[in-house]
This record gives C-alpha cells, sequence and structure tokens, in this order.
C-alpha cells in the first residue's frame, strides 16, 4: 500500500475514533488494527494526523475509548516484545504503537483524573483464551516499561543478532542475556558493535517513547517537599527491570564515545547525514531523566545483588534504589573515567572548534543535557571527582564552561546555563586541586569576546567573571555571589595573576563599594566581603608572584581608603540612594581598560525576539547552597559549624561570614511602611566594623611609602620598574598572622535538586520539536514565555 494510502487510512481511523460516543470492544481487532497494522507512517505524519483537540476530545467525551487505544497499544508492545519482533510486519506495529502512544502520553498526564490510569490494572482486559490472571495484574505502566526496555535489546531490530545463520531459530528472548548487547565499547564492555542505521532509528523511537513515559513529572507544579520520586523512574530503573545494567551502560557509552567530528574530513556532515547524533541526544536525555534523584534527601536502601562485572565497584556500601544512580556512583575504573572524562570533554568543546572553513565542522547542540549529566557524575561519584582534579584534563571542561558563559551572559533565555555552568565550577571550586590546575598557562585559542590577554586559566576565569557581572543582563545578579564564592575558593592557590585580571578584580572592587551600591540592597556588601577576602587570601599565602595585583592594589588604594572611612550617618545613607536614583545604572564599566577582543569572537548576543524559554525556580542562597570549612595545615578540610565564631590569632576577629551576620542586619536596618527596605546607621556600622581591611592597610602602609620615594628619586612614571621593586619585596613579618584558609564546598540540598528537575525538563522540552512532544500541553512544573 502507498504512502498517501496508509496516511488516509490511519486519519479515518482517527476520525472514527473521535466521533464514536459508543464504546468500542477491546475484542474488536477489525476497527483498533487500523491505527497500527496496516499503516506505515512516520512519527511526524502521526503528531500531524492525530490533532491535540481530537485527543482532549476522546478524553472528554469517549474515556472508555482513550483508555482501550492505550492499552490495545501496550498489548501490541508487550507482544512484540515476548516474540522477538521477527517478521517485519511485527516490528512495524512496534513502531506504529510506539509513535502513537508518544502522542498521546502527554494529554492522559495533563489531565489530573487520568493520572492514575497507567497505574490501575485494567479491568475486564483478561486477554483472549482465559490466560492466567496474574500477568494481567501489573500496572499498565509496569507493562510498557518492561516492553520497551526488552525491545531496546531485541536482535535485528534494535541490537546485531549474534545468530550466524538465519535458519537457526532465532535468539529466545527470554534467555538472553543482555549484557552481550550493550550498544556501544566503553564502561564495562570492551566491543564496538557495526554502526547500523536502522537499529539506531528504532532505538530512537522507543527512547523517544521513554522519555515521554517519564515526563509526568512536567505535569506536575514544583513542590520543594515533593520528594520527587517519579514513579516512572522508580519502576523503570528498579531489579524489577532486568535489562537496567545494560540499558544504564548502553546509554552512558553511546554518549561518551560520539565523535561528531566525523573522521576529520571538513564538510563530512553535510555529505553523510549523521544519523547517530539524534540517538546520542534522546540517550543523554533518557539518562539525566533517570539520574533525577536527590542525594540530599535519600537514605540509602539496600539493592540484592544485582550487579555483574567489575565496572562496578562492590565495596562500597549499596546505593540508592535507582540502580542508574547506584551504577552511576560504583563506577570506579581509572580507564572508565577517561573515558568518560575525555568523551563529555570533546563534545562540550565541540561547539568552540572554529576551523578557517565555516561551517565545515558539526556543532552539536546538547551541550546543556551533557553539562547536567557531568554535574550528575561528580554529585553522584566522588571518585569521579577526584579523577577529574587529579590532572589538568579539568581544563578541558573548564574553558568549554567559560565560554558558554560568556557567549549566554547577555541572552535572557539561557539564564538556566549560566546557572549550571557556575554550578559546576562552584562545585570543583570546593577542592583544592581546581585552584591549583589554573595556574596552568591557558594557551588554547578559542575566539572569545574577550581581551586578548597573555596568562593562565585563573586569568580567563577572572577576566569571564568580570564580563558577566560588567556585561551580563540583570537576570545574572543572584549568581554574583556564587561567581565570587568561587574567585575566593581558588584564590589561597592562585601563583601570579596576570595585570589585566588584577586590574578587573579591582575594577570589580570599585564598583561594589560605591556607597549607592552598598546601601541600595540588604545583601550587596557581602560582595565587597568575598573580594576582600579574595585579595587577602593571595597576598598571605601568594604574595611573591602576584606583585601585578600588589601594583593594583596600590594604584586603586583610594577604593580600601574609602571603605575604611565608610560614612555610616543618616544624611549620607540618604544622599548616596539619592544619587543612585539618578543614575541607576548597576555597574559601569568605566575604569575598566577593555582591550581587543580576541579575533574571530563575536560579540555576546540577547536572545531573537520570540525565542521560548522555560521559567526556573529561584535557587537557595549561597548560605544555603554552600557549607564552609578550615583548611588545616596538613591541607585537610575540617567542616565549620555556622556557630563557631573564631578569632584569629593577632586579636583582630576572622572576617565575619556575610550569612552569620545576615539576621542581625536585616534586625537592624528598618523596613519601611511600604516593604521595601531601607539602610540604617546601625546597619551600616554592624558590617563595617567586621570588613577585612587590616591586610591590606598593613601592605599599604609599607609600600606605598617605598613605591613613593623610588618614584621620586628615580623620577619614576614607569610601572615596570615598580613591578621589578614589589617582585623583589617581601612583607615577611609585615602583615598580620595569615588568617586560616576558609573554603565554602557546594552542598547537596533539596533546593537545588528542585531547581535541576525544572531546568532539565524545560530543556527537554524546547529541545524536541520534531516532533513537537509536548508543544501546546498544559505542562506545570515551569511557564513558557517568550523573550
Amino acid at each position: 500500500m502507498g504512502s498517501a494510502d496508509s496516511k488516509l487510512n490511519f486519519r479515518k481511523a482517527v476520525i472514527q475514533l473521535t466521533t464514536k460516543t459508543q464504546p468500542v470492544e477491546a475484542t474488536d481487532d477489525a476497527f483498533w488494527d487500523q491505527f497500527w497494522a496496516d499503516t506505515a507512517t512516520s512519527v511526524q505524519d502521526v503528531f500531524a494526523l492525530v490533532p491535540a483537540a481530537e485527543i482532549r476530545a476522546v478524553r472528554e467525551e469517549s474515556p472508555s475509548n482513550l483508555a482501550t487505544l492505550c492499552y490495545k497499544a501496550v498489548e501490541k508492545l508487550v507482544q512484540g516484545a515476548e516474540s522477538g519482533c521477527h517478521s517485519e510486519k511485527e516490528k512495524q506495529i512496534v513502531l506504529n504503537c510506539s509513535r502513537l502512544l508518544t502522542r498521546v502520553l502527554p494529554y492522559i498526564f495533563e489531565d489530573p483524573d487520568w493520572r492514575g490510569f497507567f497505574w490501575s490494572t485494567v479491568p475486564g482486559a483478561g486477554r483472549a483464551g482465559g490466560e492466567e490472571e496474574d500477568e494481567n495484574a501489573r500496572p499498565l505502566a509496569e507493562s510498557l516499561l518492561l516492553a520497551i526496555a526488552d525491545l531496546l535489546f531485541c536482535p535485528d531490530f534494535t541490537v546485531q543478532s549474534h545468530r550466524r545463520s538465519t535458519v537457526d531459530s532465532a535468539e529466545d528472548v527470554h534467555s538472553l542475556d543482555s549484557c552481550e548487547y550493550i550498544w556501544e565499547a566503553g564502561v564495562g564492555f570492551a566491543h564496538s558493535p557495526q554502526p547500523n542505521y536502522i537499529h539506531d532509528v528504532n532505538r530512537m523511537e522507543l527512547l523517544k517513547l521513554l522519555l515521554t513515559c517519564f515526563s509526568e513529572a512536567m505535569y506536575l507544579p514544583p513542590a520543594p517537599d515533593s520528594g520527587g520520586t517519579n514513579p516512572w523512574v522508580q519502576f523503570f530503573c528498579s531489579t524489577e527491570n532486568r535489562h537496567a545494567l545494560p540499558l544504564f551502560t548502553s546509554l552512558l557509552n553511546t554518549v561518551c564515545a560520539y565523535d561528531p567530528v566525523g573522521y576529520g574530513i571538513p564538510y563530512n556532515h553535510l555529505l553523510f547525514s549523521d544519523y547517530r547524533e539524534p540517538l546520542v541526544e534522546e540517550a543523554a536525555q533518557v539518562l539525566i531523566v533517570t539520574l533525577d534523584h536527590d542525594s540530599a534527601t535519600s537514605a540509602s536502601p539496600t539493592v540484592d545483588g544485582t550487579t555483574t562485572g567489575t565496572a562496578m565497584d562492590d565495596t562500597d556500601p549499596p546505593g540508592p534504589e535507582n540502580l542508574f544512580v547506584n551504577y552511576l556512583s560504583r563506577i570506579h575504573r581509572e580507564e572508565d573515567f577517561q573515558f568518560i572524562l575525555k568523551g563529555i570533554a570533546r563534545l562540550l568543546s565541540n561547539p568552540l572548534l572554529q576551523t578557517y572553513l565555516p561551517n565545515s565542522t558539526k556543532k552539536i547542540q546538547f551541550h546543556q543535557e551533557l553539562l547536567v549529566l557531568f554535574w550528575k557524575l561528580c554529585d553522584f561519584n566522588k571518585k569521579f571527582l577526584f579523577f577529574v582534579l587529579k590532572s589538568s584534563d579539568v581544563l578541558d571542561i573548564l574553558v568549554p564552561i567559560l565560554y558558554f558563559l560568556n557567549d549566554a551572559r547577555a541572552d535572557h533565555s539561557r539564564v538556566g546555563l549560566m546557572h549550571i555552568g557556575v554550578f559546576i565550577l562552584l562545585l570543583l571550586s570546593g577542592e583544592r586541586n581546581f585552584g591549583v590546575r589554573l595556574n596552568k598557562p591557558y594557551s588554547v585559542r578559542v575566539p572569545m569576546d574577550i581581551p586578548v590577554f597573555t596568562g593562565t586559566h585563573a586569568d580567563l576565569l577572572i577576566v569571564v567573571f568580570h564580563k558577566i557581572i560588567t556585561s551580563g543582563h540583570q537576570r545574572l545578579q543572584p549568581l554574583f555571589d556564587c561567581l565570587l564564592t568561587i574567585v575566593v575558593n581558588v584564590s589561597p592557590y592562585l601563583k601570579s595573576l596576570s595585570m589585566l585580571a588584577a586590574n578587573k578584580l579591582l575594577h570589580l572592587l570599585e564598583a561594589f563599594s560605591t556607597t549607592w551600591f552598598l546601601f541600595s540592597a540588604a545583601q550587596n556588601h557581602h560582595l565587597v566581603f568575598f573580594l576582600l577576602e579574595a585579595f587577602n587570601n593571595i597576598i598571605q599565602y601568594q604574595f611573591d608572584g602576584n606583585s601585578n595585583l600588589v601594583y593594583a592594589i596600590i594604584r586603586k588604594r583610594s577604593v580600601f581608603h574609602q571603605l575604611a572611612n565608610l560614612p555610616t550617618d543618616p544624611p549620607a545613607i540618604h544622599k548616596a540612594l539619592q544619587r543612585r536614583r539618578r543614575a541607576p545604572e548597576p555597574l559601569s564599566r568605566t575604569g575598566s581598560q577593555e582591550g581587543a577582543s580576541m579575533e574571530g569572537s563575536r560579540p555576546a548576543a540577547p536572545a531573537e525576539p520570540g525565542t521560548l524559554k522555560t521559567s526556573l525556580v529561584a535557587t537557595p542562597g549561597i548560605d544555603k547552597l554552600t557549607e564552609k570549612s578550615q583548611v588545616s595545615e596538613d591541607g585537610t578540610l575540617r567542616s565549620l559549624e555556622p556557630a563557631s565564631q573564631q578569632s584569629s590569632s593577632d586579636g583582630s576577629p576572622a572576617m565575619e561570614e556575610p550569612d552569620q551576620a545576615w539576621r542581625e542586619q536585616r534586625r537592624l536596618s528598618s523596613a519601611s511602611a511600604s516593604g521595601q527596605w531601607s539602610p540604617t546607621s546601625e546597619w551600616v556600622l554592624s558590617w563595617k566594623s567586621k570588613l577585612p581591611l587590616q591586610t591590606i592597610m598593613r601592605l599599604l602602609q609599607v609600600l606605598v611609602p617605598q613605591v613613593e620615594k623610588i618614584c621620586i628619586d628615580k623620577g619614576l612614571t614607569d610601572e615596570s620598574e615598580i613591578l621589578r621593586f614589589l617582585q623583589h619585596g617581601t612583607l615577611v613579618g609585615l602583615l598580620p598572622v595569615p588568617h586560616p584558609i576558609l573554603i565554602r564546598k557546594y552542598q547537596a540540598n533539596s533546593g537545588t535538586a528542585m531547581w535541576f528537575r525544572t531546568y532539565m525538563w524545560g530543556v527537554i522540552y524546547l529541545r524536541n520539536v520534531d516532533p513537537p512532544v509536548w508543544y501546546d500541553t498544559d505542562v506545570k512544573l515551569f511557564e513558557i514565555q517568550r523573550v
């Protein structure tokens, strides 16, 4: 039958379904088979031929017919899984049912009354021939999920058959060991199967259906207290699914082994359509959804012995019930870590690969899914995190993240990307090794819209952060605390900042310490505390190599004097705020000399008007996101309880944490009748007295007269001579006793777990446009907005 005929017949069946007011019996095969048996419709056809309005109409007006349609489609998938799909006809039926369910499921999820439907057993749907009842006692959702899992390891349909001749009876589906059929070499599997276009396409259709099953989460509003177990994911990733391990491994290896460049031949991707990319993308999306697990709240129940092979570490205590999370957390072999890290770094760097031939390499689009995956790996597998930081390979992750942050800073539709990039850097910055790795010289020349400089990866990080803060859009302001926390965390390890980076840090201090900025919001002064802490760390622990920063501090010494003499009387506060009303510019670029940007770079552009974006829940404040630890002499970390208020040995109180003083300051600052916060003298005094200025003031006291003397004696205005003097100078014995290093480490919490859930589903919603699985359905997890 021609494709046009089959579309017509399919459309006729849909019309019959929507116009029938009487229930159609489940046994009426002649009617139901029209939907899957004689048609060859693509998934795009199914979306076009089954309009949303008609699905909703059937749901409202003849619910029993919609129920039967779902039940029959699931039954066909179960039969295909049982039989092993040998004939072309069976394969076609499985694909048609899979497409139809992908189309219909979102409309079942959007209606709260239908939500339990797939979790009920279908009454009176005993199979013809009165088969044993227990098989039918499974909820529909479970039967569907198990059938999808079986079909994903179906020889000659989604995996290569291992049988030599066709005469042999086909592999028995029930005795088949799917661990021998893993899709791609990598973690725990050494054999790389021959690529097969048809198998990839079939896997993709089934993964799309699986993702649609999991997407019920999109139809529930974000609730902070919802432990957030998705029943579909929970069942699929449980011991009930005998394919859990090989499927987890197949998805992970498919993503990490993918090389989009296409064998190094320019323009190759234009000649051969890369059918692997859509599969890799789908695999990445399914993987991150199965790993959506709140590590902050989860107790770890035991798992019975379902692990096989040695790829998973058995020495650790049993992990969570979600086997995907469990397996991920137990990967431990160096070569597996190397394979995963290299794969993710290669894919993240792909959008940065600039060649002299425009469009000559394929650009992947799923970097956001990869960042979520990388986050999950670091969060759930500490051994992986340490492996990443053990070598300078971590820089292959850092540079792409900085590239995305810099590129997305002006684009409202990419706020989520900005957040996840910063979260990953915050997580990494809690480890000493990250700071140490940043000292590696930066020579890769990724075209970025930043001044050209010679320096280290630390300089690159500071220059990009400065760009985000001074020329990003307003919605990024909540990230400033995080950005500066990262700078503070790495500061004790930075051996020598470039002049450019030193000037950028001082420009930030200048901008943040203007009176109108300090007095215009209750938490703005925290930013000054963070910067001063970073300067103190560098002066106390890395003075020798940092003459550029010391010189910049001397040149901008007036900023420190102004802070020390900050006015606290009501008229001065009032005057500062008046000034603000006249010039509400958040951070000017004045005082920061911008060099020419790198060749080949494009300025960060705002989103095209009309771009769709999804809303995000608010992220927890920096005090909730992190936990303070003190670095001991031997380099180990000791957690500091918020209550502990050490005073450093020179008698001056240790720098008070912004968040500790927070409640106290709230009390001191008055809230006016309008509910507007307003600063008071007591409030300014409460934190001004704690500004950690001693070290810098002592440095200025010692060095400024010496530098001035050189200038007068030699009539110098030449900074190289001053820098040479500072390089050989020393402040040993002249500075206060070094304070202990404080590190603010990311800590898992339910607030970020909820943020990740909304972000991840928002990305999946927006990226699945062909077919548009969730468009125009009533999602509740986020709002869809136009820029």
